[in-house]
């Protein structure tokens, strides 16, 4: 007997959170499409009453039935033990970067700049993005620029003085690069990650695994 309602965990070829309808004509709802459109349509009420959820949610729903999106796999997964990790990192990494700032900013010593390429295992646009976005996010450096052909981050580095900085700023992209993958990531991504870091132009040596 066919299903009427097929969930996206009993179908591994429908997108993550989903749900297909049987019928003449096939349906599949993005759960967390029908959420943001849900909360967009909260935001224009600008009341969180529980007539607007539901009105949200029936507009949502009726908006992607009628006018249905092609499906796109964008290579997002959610993991939420990652996710959860992920942003542990971040308030920890966060903090000590903006201690780290701090001090520099009224230390007698003169500290000098530099902008470092640091090269990255993921692969996909969508990691390199997020990966960019995360390390943007923590004080003491900032990209300037991802080069998708070598999946490469050009990153500005406030203490170059010494190599040794220069390798903790990599590790720490590394770091972070292993997190985002893994909370976001799909398995291939994440298998690549796990792999030592690739050997940076100009340096006789890989890092060792982050």
């Amino acid at each position: 007997m066919r299903r009427l309602i097929t969930l996206s965990y009993r179908n591994p070829h429908l997108p993550p959170y989903s749900v297909e309808f049987a019928g003449r004509r096939r349906r599949v709802l993005d759960l967390p499409l029908i959420a943001w459109l849900t909360f967009i349509w909260v935001l224009l009420w600008s009341t969180l009453t529980w007539a607007n959820v539901v009105t949200g949610v029936v507009v949502a729903i009726v908006v992607c039935l009628a006018f249905p999106l092609p499906q796109v796999d964008l290579g997002l997964r959610l993991h939420p033990w990652g996710i959860l990790l992920l942003a542990g990192y971040l308030l920890y990494d966060m903090y000590t970067s903006g201690v780290k700032v701090t001090r520099q900013i009224f230390s007698d010593r003169p500290h000098r700049p530099a902008v470092i390429g640091v090269p990255l295992r993921c692969r996909t646009d969508l990691m390199l993005a997020a990966t960019a976005v995360t390390v943007s996010n923590v004080p003491g450096g900032s990209v300037v620029e991802v080069r998708r052909a070598t999946a490469t981050l050009f990153l500005h580095v406030l203490d170059a003085d010494r190599p040794a900085e220069l390798e903790a700023a990599r590790r720490s992209v590394w770091k972070l690069e292993k997190l985002t993958v893994r909370a976001f990531g799909t398995a291939e991504e994440i298998a690549r990650v796990d792999e030592p870091p690739p050997p940076v132009p100009g340096s006789d040596h890989a890092g060792e695994d982050a």
